[in-house]
């Protein structure tokens, strides 16, 4: 009987990681990027926005709605893994995906992108953050 599995992935927490030094985090949570959230339930989502790593191949490399999100500095639940943490990453794909928190203690999200080579990226992601009543 044919299967639609094509494979597994494994990856390994201490193998596959690429640690952010000092410096570096507090780079990435200290700019206009960077809003605080206070108690609540919000919901996050890409509202506008593009980000491209290759403008000049426009034609054959279009831009994506992609963004990293690093929630760090209190309790919060994500509702998809409904685990209370202290911080962690999430990305948002695409105009159609979402990421519901419940922020336990005020946190902060920073957005970003990782790279190897800045100088030739473009665009710009908005993100919509909604808090529920």
């Amino acid at each position: 009987m044919p299967s639609n599995s094509y494979g597994t992935l494994t990856v390994n927490s201490r193998i596959n990681c690429y640690v952010l030094d000092t410096n570096q985090l507090a780079s990435l949570e200290s700019g206009s990027n960077t809003l605080e959230l206070d108690p609540g339930v919000y919901v996050i989502r890409i509202e506008s926005g593009l980000f491209n790593y290759w403008p000049q191949f426009q034609q054959k490399f279009a831009g994506e709605p992609w963004v990293l999100l690093w929630f760090y500095g209190g309790k919060f639940i994500n509702k998809k893994t409904n685990l209370e943490v202290g911080c962690s990453w999430s990305a948002l794909n695409g105009y159609d995906d979402t990421i519901t928190i419940e922020a336990i203690d005020t946190i902060k999200l920073s957005a970003l992108f990782f790279d190897t080579y800045k100088d030739d990226n473009e665009g710009q992601i908005t993100l919509s953050i909604l808090k529920d009543k």
